[in-house]
């Protein structure tokens, strides 16, 4: 469960420079590719997710990336630059800027957000969104890593994407636009690398159902890595 290690190390960090006037905090870094994978559905789409960070035990800068691209080029992408804050052990408060963009269209959000270890040890993250159209976003996504052994990790996930105003450039509805739930098994040759297998199923609602009908399960295999 490498997130719920990182997290739980970096919380013990932090509750060290908390009692401990003047202790060593260097400055890290790291780069977590998530999902790299391709689906077997009809545009054999290749998606990412991952996240970078620099800097300290209470104080980071992320950048955060995901999306879909197909032999044609990009379908979509969301991208997050954000400033967070550890506000307490395991959850952490964010604000910064997001940047969607799809093959026809571009939006720019402003955007503060929460993440971390909710009960039970999902990992959350939540992100409240706003345009200069006036448009409210809503973006939710967690997950659950079970060790099966000490190499064979099963992590079931969902995301949900929820609008108050239809964009028709960018093809989304108001309401629930989204929705993605998948289940992946992956096995670490060593920490910092693991190939996996997985199905994921995604489903559009509303008016993003009207400008991009989509209710499709698919079979997928990819890379998860680390350094």
């Amino acid at each position: 469960m490498r997130k719920l290690l990182l997290t739980l190390a970096a919380a013990a960090a932090m509750t060290q420079t908390l009692s401990a006037a003047g202790a060593d905090d260097p400055l890290r870094t790291m780069l977590i590719m998530d999902k790299f994978e391709i689906l077997n559905n009809d545009d054999n789409s290749r998606e990412w997710e991952g996240s970078f960070y620099a800097g300290y035990d209470i104080d980071k800068l992320y950048l955060y990336s995901q999306g879909a691209a197909t032999s044609d080029g990009l379908e979509w992408s969301q991208n997050e630059l954000v400033y967070s804050r550890a506000i307490a052990p395991f959850w952490d408060i964010q604000a910064g800027v997001a940047y969607d963009k799809n093959a026809d269209a571009s939006r720019t959000w402003g955007e503060i957000a929460i993440a971390g270890l909710a009960p039970y040890f999902f990992e959350t993250r939540a992100a409240l969104l706003l345009n200069s159209e006036g448009n409210i976003g809503l973006r939710f996504d967690a997950e659950y890593e079970a060790l099966l052994t000490q190499k064979l990790i099963l992590t079931p996930s969902v995301e949900a994407d929820f609008y108050s105003k239809d964009d028709p450039q960018m093809q989304t509805g108001s309401g629930l636009s989204s929705m993605e739930a998948g289940l992946r098994l992956r096995y670490e040759f060593v920490r910092e690398f693991a190939p996996y297998i997985g199905v994921t199923w995604e489903k559009t609602f509303g008016n993003t159902r009207t400008y991009n009908p989509l209710n499709e399960t698919s079979f997928l295999g990819g890379i998860r890595f680390w350094f």
